[in-house]
């Protein structure tokens, strides 16, 4: 029975012992997050081309991603611009490409890639990792 007991202690403390080294070297690495991400806010309506007299509204909530959490106080900064960028890069879209998943994304690429060209002109550097529509809606 004393045998078992001590097998046991010695278990428990070898487990201890890894499960702690394991912890240590999570939390001890020392890096930041790899991107950071910066929501532009209120969300973007706008309106769309259509055909007719009809209007069509696109409403989207846009997240911009950095590899860099130091980039975030750029996209502060530049948050008119990027803004305005975006709405006027949706608003030249046409109603089959608004309605349609490959339209969405080549919107969203479109958008990425304008944006982009801006902050390259501002900052002498491309800014953004990637732009991310989190919400979508259109009418």
């Amino acid at each position: 029975m004393r045998k078992i007991q001590t097998l046991w202690m010695a278990l428990v403390g070898l487990l201890l012992l890894i499960s702690s080294a394991v912890f240590a070297e999570a939390e001890g690495d020392g890096q930041a997050p790899k991107y950071s991400y910066f929501s532009l806010e209120p969300e973007i309506t706008t309106n769309y081309v259509t055909e007719g007299s009809r209007l069509g509204f696109i409403n989207v909530k846009v997240e911009l991603m950095v590899d860099d959490p130091k980039l975030v106080r750029e996209l502060e900064y530049h948050a008119p611009l990027i803004r305005d960028a975006i709405i006027e890069t949706l608003s030249q879209q046409t109603v089959t490409k608004i309605k349609s998943l490959s339209g969405r994304e080549a919107i969203r690429k479109a958008c990425l890639e304008r944006v982009n060209e801006l902050l390259l002109a501002e900052t002498n550097r491309r800014i953004l990792a990637d732009l991310l529509f989190t919400k979508y809606l259109y009418q």
